[in-house]
């Protein structure tokens, strides 16, 4: 696909992060005012600063705003994974399940569910999906070892991804009960509803420690744009810079799985939506993703507010919705290039 930038479309710097931050703050302060009761924000925050624990006080601050955060935080850790990911392996259609941290952060969350484990503490799933997520990426390093080839790290990622669904498919065919079965397929479809601060907490270190190591390597994101052999000579490690890469996705992805479950397609839709405004910059590309990524799944997370009466839709249904045909498109669009 086509990867050079087209004249006219091109924005500042200032302009699109200040379009998307002003977006944010709009559709944040909406995912606060959206659920089955009406309250006013002012009311519940004045409320608060008086130290009133009333009603409005209680839900604006236990369950909307943790909610609303970590949309945010997982939206902007979803696009900035896939936008980190297209950029190091040059291929837009890249996304950050494909080196399948997600799969086994899944398969570790679900092992927790199998076992009873989730209510011991309120930390037992998101703590296996991590350990999830970070088995994922030692069974990377024994895969691909020192090897620089991007192929191989793809075939890696696609034999985790295999290997993590069967493991999950295995665990759901032998569910001790219906409900457990049950319970385990809702968290697989993805959702941020019923989440506390405490999953905010236990998410958000291992999130901020993925978006430092990801966002450290725009420059040489940059230079991989010219090739390889370009960045080594332009004093690039590429393969310490390829796992940082890989380390920071990883961390950050398993982190937000392990507390809203999969879901999917952020990380492919938002950067290639945005890549034409940035000049097909990977570097710029990868802040305005993550402020892009939360916007549309506080947007996609309000959907499902809205839509839903009586049992609330699943978030990772809906954007398989958005995603799947905006998928086929590109491969569609991609196709007709070739020809």
């Amino acid at each position: 696909m086509n990867l050079a930038p087209l004249p006219g479309k091109t924005l500042s710097s200032k302009a699109l992060l200040g379009a998307l931050i002003f977006g944010l703050f709009i559709v944040f302060i909406a995912a606060l005012m959206v659920g089955p009761v009406e309250i006013s924000l002012f009311e519940a925050m004045r409320q608060g600063l008086q130290q009133d624990a009333s009603i409005e006080y209680l839900i604006l601050f236990e369950i909307r705003l943790p909610r609303a955060l970590l949309a945010l935080l997982i939206g902007a850790t979803l696009g900035l994974a896939g936008a980190a990911l297209q950029g190091l392996l040059r291929n837009p259609l890249a996304e950050p399940g494909i080196i399948g941290v997600s799969s086994f952060a899944a398969l570790g969350a679900v092992i927790v569910f199998y076992y009873g484990l989730s209510g011991l503490a309120w930390y037992a799933l998101p703590l296996g999906g991590l350990v999830g997520a970070l088995l994922s990426v030692v069974i990377i390093f024994m895969l691909v070892g020192k090897s620089r080839s991007i192929v191989t790290l793809i075939l890696a990622g696609v034999a985790i991804n295999a290997i993590g669904g069967a493991l999950i498919a295995l665990v759901l065919n032998f569910a001790p009960s219906p409900y457990a079965m049950q319970e385990i397929l809702f968290w697989l479809l993805g959702s941020v509803a019923n989440r506390s601060s405490n999953e905010l907490l236990i998410a958000l270190p291992f999130i901020a420690l993925g978006w430092i190591m990801v966002l450290s390597s725009g420059r040489f994101l940059n230079a991989l744009t010219l090739g390889e052999e370009t960045a080594y000579s332009m004093g690039f490690d590429v393969s310490r810079y390829r796992w940082t890469l890989v380390l920071g996705v990883a961390v950050s992805v398993g982190a937000a799985v392990s507390v809203a479950g999969n879901i999917g397609f952020i990380g492919l839709v938002v950067p290639h939506l945005i890549r034409p405004l940035v000049g097909y910059e990977p570097r710029r590309l990868l802040v305005a993703s993550a402020l892009g990524g939360a916007i549309l799944l506080l947007v996609a997370d309000i959907a499902v507010q809205l839509l839903s009466s009586g049992g609330e839709i699943k978030l990772g249904v809906i954007t398989a919705l958005v995603g799947g045909p905006f998928f086929l498109f590109l491969i569609l669009k991609s196709k007709n290039m070739m020809l």
